[in-house]
Formats: C-alpha cells, sequence, structure tokens
C-alpha cells in the first residue's frame, strides 16, 4: 500500500464485493425455496454494508483514488472477502453456507493482516489494525455460529424467519 487514500480505496471494493456476493448468495437461495440459507447470507451482506458504511466513513475528506475494476491487485482472482460463487447452489446447507462465510471472512482477516504485517505507513498501521481486529470478531461470530449450528441451537437470524 502506497498511501492511507489507496488502503481506503481498497476497503471500500472489498466491502462492496461482499455485499454483492451476499446478496447475490440470497436472492438465489431465496428464489430456490431455501429461506433458511437466503436469510443467512442476508445477514451476511446487511453487515457488509455496515462495514461498507465504516470504509466510507473513514475516507471523509481524503480524496481516495478511483481505481479500474480489473486493476485492484488481490490475492486471488476476486477481492478477498468475496464469497464462493458454488454457494449459489439451491441445495446448499446451513451448515455449507456458513463455512461459505467462514471462508470469506478469514480471507478478509488474513488481507488485511498481510497490509499491517508489510506497511510502513503509520497511519495505515493504526487503519489495519483496526480492520484486522474488526475482521476478527466476525470469524469469531461465524465459529459461533457454526457451534450453535452443530448443537443444534438457533442462530441469530432465526427468530426473523
Amino acid at each position: 500500500m502506497e498511501s492511507i487514500e489507496e488502503f481506503l480505496a481498497y476497503s471500500i471494493k472489498l466491502e462492496e464485493e461482499a455485499v454483492l456476493r451476499f446478496d447475490q448468495l440470497a436472492d438465489s437461495m431465496i428464489s430456490a425455496g431455501n429461506r433458511d440459507v437466503g436469510k443467512l447470507f442476508r445477514q451476511l451482506a446487511d453487515y457488509s454494508r455496515l462495514h461498507l458504511s465504516d470504509a466510507r466513513a473513514r475516507s471523509g475528506f481524503r480524496n481516495i483514488p478511483a481505481i479500474e475494476p480489473g486493476r485492484f491487485d488481490w490475492p486471488d482472482i476476486e477481492s478477498p472477502e468475496t464469497a464462493a460463487i458454488w454457494a449459489a447452489d439451491p441445495l446448499i446447507g446451513r451448515e455449507q453456507a456458513l463455512e461459505v462465510a467462514l471462508e470469506a471472512e478469514r480471507a478478509g482477516l488474513a488481507y488485511y493482516q498481510e497490509v499491517l504485517d508489510t506497511t510502513q505507513d503509520p497511519e495505515i498501521k493504526i487503519l489495519a489494525r483496526e480492520f484486522v481486529n474488526e475482521e476478527s470478531l466476525h470469524v469469531a461470530e461465524l465459529k459461533r455460529w457454526l457451534a450453535l449450528h452443530y448443537s443444534g441451537q438457533a442462530l441469530p437470524m432465526d427468530s426473523a424467519l
């Protein structure tokens, strides 16, 4: 990362992609009649919307560079928190959906950890550390949801089903 503005441009794009994919997965599940998993993916999209809003707010007065979609340098083909597209399978179960979400959050965590570990910019380090802490909480929450699922307990979004 060359600047805090570049870091924020990447963070905003990462969350935009997460929102887009989780919404696509939710729509796919709901249209296929798999409302349980659709609700879970919609909840994850909503969480990503909150993080996107936070990243945009942090950009505030800064001049964030406009990076063309094909110009982002991600560790993989897509941005790290983009959930696996195969999760659009209408027969996917709750456990698999949770595992897909956990994998996406772990990838986001690894991305921010890599930025934190490699940047020399003190301002980027501060924000990257905050993002690492947030992503760590997301990973922990999804692990908790998986544990609830394995034990046969309701997940947080079940009351709204």
